[in-house]
């Protein structure tokens, strides 16, 4: 198996990304899967190597990569130093990123096999999201998969509550970050540019509107985001596929850091139901 860690995404004017990319050398053209971390998220969590590690074994090209502004370093990808650039995401920014990941997925470069027969994009949590928007505008994109997704950005922002407006009247509102104990700072851009396209930013929308086969994959017993997210998704578009997966929670019984050889059975179960689907 082919391994390329930490490969440079560089734009004019723009931060630049990192990314991952697992595959086996063949001689016919590879499928390519594209992976989009969730809020607080990065492309080495937990057991994200493993899930890379076992769409290369089923023929896949897997590529994982950082936001832009997802608050690590090309020095640290893990850990969060970059804390201005956390400020300054939005979804904005994740899908422009996600853009600049599939041009360079078709032009082309030495980290990557020489051809690719289809594109399918996977997002885990507000990843999924970032997706599902992503999928319905871009006509690059065979096919979508997520994991644990928001079905609503706009009721994550709880307009109107009093938090929202010291929110609004400060700039800035902090979440604590368990993993590293930081508190993770968001201006109020963010909340400005989703107003601006809100339209645009409608998971709902986005879902009725998809022509490419969708499969939505959510726990049972995720704490972070309901079940009902799952449901409702799959309500919008009665050709999606919906896999509940039994006792699994927000990230499928993984953990960060992971130091097991294999996957655990939930996401196990979750990665051979998307091989499945995207096959």
């Amino acid at each position: 198996m082919i391994i390329k860690k930490n490969r440079i995404l560089t734009s004019e004017n723009k931060k630049p990304i990192l990314y991952d990319v697992y595959y086996n050398e063949t001689e016919k053209p590879q499928p390519i899967v594209i992976f989009c971390h969730g809020y607080k998220g990065f492309k080495d969590w937990g057991a994200w190597h493993l899930v890379a590690e076992a769409f290369a074994a089923a023929g896949f090209c897997f590529l994982k990569f950082n936001f832009s502004h997802n608050g690590g370093t090309m020095e640290q990808p893990i850990d969060f130093p970059d804390l201005e650039a956390f400020a300054e995401n939005n979804f904005s920014l994740e899908l422009e990123d996600l853009d600049r990941v599939l041009n360079e997925v078709e032009k082309g470069n030495e980290n990557l096999p020489d051809e690719f027969s289809t594109i399918s994009i996977i997002g885990h949590s507000r990843g999924g999201g970032i997706v599902l928007i992503k999928a319905e505008e871009d006509n690059r994109i065979d096919k979508a998969a997520t994991w644990a997704s928001v079905s609503d950005f706009k009721a994550r922002f709880q307009e109107g509550t009093e938090s929202f407006e010291s929110w609004k009247e400060t700039g800035v509102t902090h979440v604590e970050n368990s993993r590293t104990m930081q508190m993770l700072p968001h201006g109020f851009q963010f909340y400005r540019d989703f107003k601006k396209n809100e339209e645009r930013f409608s998971i709902h929308r986005a879902v009725k509107s998809l022509k490419v086969p969708l499969l939505i994959v959510h726990g049972n017993e995720d704490p972070t985001v309901s079940v009902k997210e799952a449901n409702a998704i799959h309500s919008w578009n009665t050709q999606s596929e919906l896999k509940i997966i039994e006792g699994a929670d927000h990230v499928f019984n993984a953990k960060h850091p992971w130091d097991e050889a294999a996957l655990p059975d939930c996401l196990k179960s979750v990665v051979e139901r998307t091989i499945d689907f995207l096959k």
